[in-house]
């Protein structure tokens, strides 16, 4: 197995970095500031349909977020959104339409952040979510909460104002801690949804309840699910996660016993798992090992001590 430094242990989780991103939230405002960003021939725009947008892998081995010159850009007014600026002064923009435009070359292909999410670079990466969580909360929140009416885009598309009663509607993020549990041997708790298949194991997680702690949650969704008390609990990271629109925070958390009683509704199978014995079952084919962008990956590998194994050759 390999060991980790400290400094890869704690190494940004996916889809969590900037990628050296101004968002400009004062900017969202300034319409005439907007058109000028728009028209200027440095800005880039891509268009975002059902979570998905086209990438292409280059003949040096990267997958990059296609982006075209605004002015050959699909015609939209309303669904059109400001993501931010990087490095070097290039600026942003999300297209929300009902189809992904075609491309000449056939080079370019759909793709979501489940698939290109660990594949694209910081700042393509952050490009993305961005968009995917505006567009996800775009298309289902179309009507005021408090009267009914359909509601318009603002703050390049940041806000719905609702032009019946005045009200502002604002993105919505659902919070939802996932906590790697581990008890006083050092064994970390890994368990499998009542859906998953066979063999599919991950950490525990659920979303926050109102007027709840984040540390509250992390106890009450692990005494719920597997039956065991929970002593400290620890703050590692967080990830934006817009299926369709959570906030996953991720936390370390300590057993006070190892008896475990799974609710059979939410979880199906708990398992103590020493290093070795994940090792072993990942190799066996008895667990599924964590791949992907997901920070329950993260979790398990920084306990782990590395990467996990990787799934024994059909």
């Amino acid at each position: 197995m390999t060991i980790w430094t400290e400094q890869q242990a704690e190494r940004p989780v996916t889809l969590s970095a900037t990628g050296g991103l101004d968002r400009g939230a004062h900017h969202r405002l300034d319409e005439a500031w907007l058109a000028v960003a728009w028209s200027h021939p440095s800005t880039r725009c891509f268009v975002v349909c059902g979570g998905q947008a086209l990438v292409v892998d280059t003949d040096d081995g990267r997958t990059e977020l296609v982006t075209m010159p605004t002015f050959d850009a699909p015609i939209t007014e309303a669904h059109r959104y400001f993501l931010g600026t990087d490095t070097e002064g290039v600026r942003y923009f999300a297209l929300q339409k009902d189809a992904l435009p075609g491309r000449m070359d056939d080079l370019a292909r759909p793709a979501g952040l489940r698939e290109a999410g660990a594949l694209l670079g910081e700042r393509d990466a952050a490009l993305l979510v961005h968009a995917v969580a505006l567009e996800n909360w775009q298309r289902l929140h179309r009507f005021c909460s408090r009267c009914g009416e359909r509601t318009v885009i603002a703050a390049a598309g940041h806000i719905r104002r609702c032009p019946a009663c005045g009200a502002e509607h604002y993105p919505r993020t659902d919070p939802a801690v996932i906590m790697l549990v581990t008890d006083d041997q050092d064994r970390a708790l890994l368990g499998r949804q009542v859906h998953w298949p066979k063999g599919r194991f991950s950490t525990l997680a659920g979303f926050v309840e109102p007027g709840e702690s984040l540390e509250n949650a992390v106890r009450r969704e692990v005494f719920e699910e597997a039956g065991l008390p929970v002593g400290e609990v620890e703050y590692l990271a967080s990830q934006p996660w817009p299926f369709p629109s959570s906030l996953m925070l991720g936390f370390t958390a300590q057993a006070t016993t190892s008896r475990l009683q799974v609710d059979g509704e939410e979880i199906e199978e708990a398992r103590w798992f020493s290093r070795e014995e994940l090792r072993a079952a990942i190799e066996a084919g008895e667990v599924l090992p964590l791949t992907g962008i997901f920070i329950a990956t993260r979790l398990v590998e920084r306990w782990y001590g590395g990467p996990l194994p990787k799934a024994p050759a059909a």
